[in-house]
């Protein structure tokens, strides 16, 4: 009788072992996934920050527009821009943006 006893008790105390491993183990997987999708917003959040601050704040635009030197600056015109290409021994240029 004590032997069914002992063998009953090391069944039970086999069968709640491995009941509480697979529950951590799925503790542990969900714990996993909630860091990941943590990281991932983390990263969004920031780069969401860095749009808004240099979306948000023209004037520091115009601050830093005012603190280089205006000289090394050309503005251009971009009908202007001529697209070359070059096929076999020919060189063809064409206006990059055509006018209608």
């Amino acid at each position: 009788m004590k032997k069914y006893i002992f063998i009953f008790i090391i069944v039970t105390l086999i069968s709640f072992t491995t009941l509480t491993k697979n529950a951590s183990k799925n503790l542990e997987n969900k714990i996993y996934n909630k860091k990941e999708k943590l990281i991932l917003l983390e990263n969004q959040y920031n780069l969401i920050l860095l749009e808004h601050n240099y979306l948000s704040t023209p004037e520091k635009l115009f601050s830093y527009s005012d603190k280089i030197r205006k000289e090394d600056y050309i503005p251009i015109d971009i009908t202007k821009l001529n697209k070359i290409t070059f096929q076999q021994n020919n060189i063809e240029i064409k206006q990059f943006i055509e006018n209608d």
